[in-house]
């Protein structure tokens, strides 16, 4: 078992920068790649984020790709995602999860084996 707690979430204005974490215990952090994923009020999670286990591969979803960084400290068991030129698009559920595959680039939900409880993230004009 893998333990998530995301935090970081809040209420700031279109343009601004907020870092998200997420914190996990249970199993070798390293061993499992990481991704963060949102969804807004009435619509379906969609995919972030990615780092591979050892942090050296990241992939993100089109529309943060650029203002959106995800990164992780492995000694800390802790996973980030800077946010930056925040949109109020961008307003959602923030989710991280855990992979027990930790190469490569998976997107889909079905392919994370541990989620967090989410944090929320508004943006407002």
């Amino acid at each position: 078992q893998v333990q998530l707690v995301e935090s970081g979430g809040g209420l700031l204005q279109a343009g601004g920068s907020l870092r998200l974490s997420c914190a996990a215990s249970g199993r070798t952090f390293s061993n499992y790649a990481m991704g963060w994923f949102r969804q807004a009020p009435g619509q379906e999670r969609d995919f972030v984020a990615r780092i591979s286990g050892g942090g050296h591969y990241t992939d993100y979803g089109y529309s943060v790709k650029g203002r959106f960084t995800i990164s992780r400290d492995n000694d800390k068991n802790t996973v980030y995602l800077q946010m930056n030129s925040l949109k109020l698009e961008d307003t959602a559920v923030y989710y991280c999860a855990a992979d027990h595959w930790p190469y490569g680039f998976r997107s889909r939900q079905s392919e994370y084996d541990y989620w967090g409880q989410g944090t929320q993230v508004t943006v407002s004009s």
